[in-house]
C-alpha cells in the first residue's frame, strides 16, 4: 500500500477542533503549546472558545491550522509508517513541508502567520471576493474569467466541475453570474477575507519573499506534490520558487492528486481537522479512498 498524505488549508478549521483527540493523545495539546511560545498567545484557547471571527481571521488561521495538521501526524506517526507523498491545498502545503521535514515547526509556525497577516493587508476588505463554480468544466469557467471585464481568474482547481475564482469583487459577480449563463449547476460567492490566489495578491507576494528566503527551507523526507505545478519540485531552489509563486497563482489541485495517483498511491490520509480534502478527492480518484485522521478511533496504537 503506498500512502499519500494531504494537508487542508483555510476553511478547514472550527472552534472546538481536535478536543477529543487531545483528551486522548496530550502531544495534541504539547503541540499547540509550542505554537504558542513561537507565536505570544495561547493558541489552543483560541481554538477551543474561540470566538469564531477570531479563529478564521487569516493571520490566526493559517498558524492555527499548522499546528492542528502537526499534531494529529504526530500522532499518526507514532504508530504508522511514513508516507511516500505528501501535498497540502494552498496553506497546506506548509503544513506539508513542516511534517515532511523540509521546514522547522518553530520556523513554520511564525512564517504562515506574516504570510497570514501580509494576505490580509493586500487587499482591502470588501474589495477583493472569491467564489465557488459548481458543475462547470475547467476551460469553460477560465474562459468565462477571461471574457470578463476587470482581474478574476480561476484561482483553485478543486475537483472536476469545482473551480473558485478569485480576483476584484464586481469582476468575480460578474465572472460568477457569467458561469452561470454558461451551465454552471451554482456559482456562489464565499465568505472569505481576501481574493486569494490570484494577481491582486503581488504585493503580499513581493513583501513574503524576503522571509521565506531566510528560512531554512530543504528538501523533504518524502516527495511532495506543489500546488502551482501539480508535480514535484527537484531542488530546494524549486520548492522555494513554488511556494512563493503560489501566494498569486492558482492551486492546482486536481493535478496534485492525479499525480500521486500516477506515482502509485492507492490510499490518503487527511492529516487536518474535518474532510474537506476527501470530498475533493472522491471527486478527482473515485476508486481511491481517504481516511480522515483528526478521529482518535483511527489511530490504534
Amino acid at each position: 500500500m503506498s500512502v499519500g498524505a494531504v494537508f487542508p488549508g483555510q476553511g478547514a478549521q472550527s472552534v472546538g477542533m481536535l478536543a477529543e483527540l487531545a483528551g486522548q493523545f496530550p502531544s495534541v495539546v504539547q503541540k499547540f503549546e509550542q505554537a504558542s511560545d513561537h507565536l505570544g498567545f495561547d493558541v489552543w484557547k483560541m481554538v477551543q472558545e474561540g470566538p469564531a471571527e477570531d479563529l478564521s481571521a487569516t493571520q490566526n488561521t493559517q498558524p492555527v491550522l499548522l499546528t492542528a495538521s502537526a499534531a494529529i501526524w504526530d500522532v499518526w506517526q507514532s504508530h504508522a509508517p511514513a508516507p511516500a507523498f505528501v501535498a497540502g491545498h494552498s496553506l497546506g502545503e506548509y503544513s506539508a513541508l513542516t511534517c515532511a521535514g523540509a521546514l522547522e515547526f518553530a520556523d513554520a509556525v511564525k512564517l504562515v502567520r506574516l504570510r497570514g497577516e501580509l494576505m490580509e493587508a493586500a487587499v482591502p476588505r470588501g474589495q477583493g471576493a472569491m467564489a465557488a463554480v459548481m458543475g462547470l468544466g475547467d476551460e469553460e469557467v477560465v474562459a468565462c474569467c477571461e471574457a470578463t471585464p476587470g482581474i478574476v481568474v480561476a484561482a483553485n482547481f478543486n475537483a472536476p466541475g469545482q473551480v473558485v475564482i478569485a480576483g476584484a469583487a464586481a469582476a468575480v459577480q460578474a465572472a460568477a453570474d457569467a458561469c452561470k449563463d454558461a451551465g454552471a449547476k451554482r456559482a456562489v460567492m464565499l465568505d472569505v477575507s481576501g481574493p486569494f490566489h490570484s494577481p491582486l495578491m503581488a504585493s503580499a507576494k513581493a513583501e513574503f519573499a524576503q522571509a521565506l528566503g531566510a528560512i531554512d527551507l530543504q528538501m523533504p523526507a518524502m516527495e511532495i506534490v506543489q500546488n502551482v505545478s501539480g508535480d514535484i519540485p527537484a531542488t530546494v531552489d524549486q520548492l522555494r520558487d513554488n511556494l512563493l509563486a503560489q501566494i498569486a497563482e492558482p492551486v492546482l489541485w486536481t493535478r496534485s492528486v492525479n499525480r500521486m495517483v500516477e506515482g502509485g498511491v492507492d490510499q490518503f490520509v487527511e492529516c487536518g481537522p474535518g474532510n474537506v480534502l476527501g470530498g475533493l478527492i472522491r471527486r478527482i480518484s473515485k476508486v481511491t479512498p481517504t481516511t480522515g485522521l483528526a478521529s482518535p478511533e483511527v489511530h490504534v496504537i
